[in-house]
């Protein structure tokens, strides 16, 4: 029993619901590729199996839905010069999301705690994202000297007033209203309802769309997200120099804290994202990862990318030298 108790994902069937579990708490569930894969033979376990009804993702620890891919492991590998590594987690991580979008069972996270990056692929993608008021969720890639991927230019793209540009470039956080306006989540709960919408989904009878109705909120369109307008107004500038100039000129303090973020983040990371996210509208998500596929190529043999894992990830200094030149 006890190889099966420290996997990384746990995998169960619960009445008619199959449960995929995330556990690397110590690591606040950053994606390794076993984990990627356990996911993926999970999902071909449930789709064959005639009594499960729906696939539910979750986590093991209340810290964190997932905060994104081990990119401490994807430095290692740069460092060792093993590109084909580096790379064979990013594409099977991609193929895992591609099909989560397209999964022929109601595909439900319950997301409680961080969700970034990979976590946010794993979870938007899909029918139901379900968030607690514990819930925070961002694309903080550019930190790191790289962009936001895992179907990123996706769904960023989609988001109204310009937020998801504003969020892909800055890595800015949103939980709560905020993010369930920007369509990020598609229900709100409290964290102590969890077990019983569990229970709920696994053991009864009625649709999810009832159950959920039940017991989660749908709130809709809300005012916190007329406040992000001042924030994101910016944003909707054609070029990176003519946003950071309509940050500088209108001072506010929303626009501050958008500023100082631009400013730490990698410019090379800066403009692929912008790039990536302006013309990922127009993309399906197939196309986006595709695009996405080959500007992680070229991340991964610039400097900014292991020197930016190190600063925040690594050392934490924060400090990064980037190699890239900016406005």
């Amino acid at each position: 029993m006890g190889d099966f108790e420290v996997s990384q994902v746990n995998v169960k069937k619960q009445g008619r619901a199959g449960i995929i579990s995330l556990n690397r708490p110590e690591a606040m569930n950053a994606l390794t590729l076993e984990m990627i894969r356990l996911i993926d033979k999970a999902l071909t376990q449930f789709q064959d199996d005639p009594d499960i009804f729906c696939v539910i993702l979750t986590s093991c620890t209340e810290r964190a839905f997932c905060a994104g891919g081990d990119m401490r492991r994807i430095r290692q590998l740069v460092l060792a010069g093993a590109f084909d590594e580096a790379e064979q987690f990013f594409k099977e991580e991609y193929a895992l999301i591609e099909r989560i979008s397209e999964y022929s069972k109601p595909y439900i996270s319950l997301i409680d705690g961080v969700c970034m990056g990979g976590g946010m692929g794993l979870s938007v993608h899909g029918n139901y994202r379900i968030a607690t008021e514990r819930a925070l969720f961002a694309m903080p890639e550019t930190m790191i000297g790289f962009f936001p991927d895992v179907g990123g230019s996706h769904f960023l793209s989609r988001m109204p007033n310009q937020s998801g540009i504003w969020m892909g470039l800055t890595g800015a956080s949103v939980r709560g209203f905020d993010a369930h306006g920007l369509g990020i989540s598609t229900h709100l709960t409290v964290a102590e309802s969890l077990p019983r919408l569990l229970e709920e989904l696994s053991y009864g009878v009625r649709d999810i769309e009832n159950i959920l109705s039940e017991l989660c909120a749908t709130l809709g369109y809300q005012p916190s997200v007329l406040m992000l307008s001042d924030t994101t107004m910016c944003f909707d500038q054609p070029t990176l120099c003519t946003i950071f100039d309509c940050l500088e000129r209108y001072q506010t303090k929303p626009k501050e804290r958008a500023l100082s973020a631009l400013k730490q983040a990698s410019p090379r990371s800066l403009q692929e994202t912008l790039t990536l996210v302006r013309n990922g509208r127009e993309r399906s998500l197939s196309e986006c990862l595709e695009h996405e596929f080959e500007a992680m190529q070229r991340a991964l043999r610039h400097p900014d990318l292991v020197e930016g894992i190190r600063a925040v990830l690594v050392d934490k200094d924060h400090s990064p030298s980037w190699h890239s030149r900016g406005k």
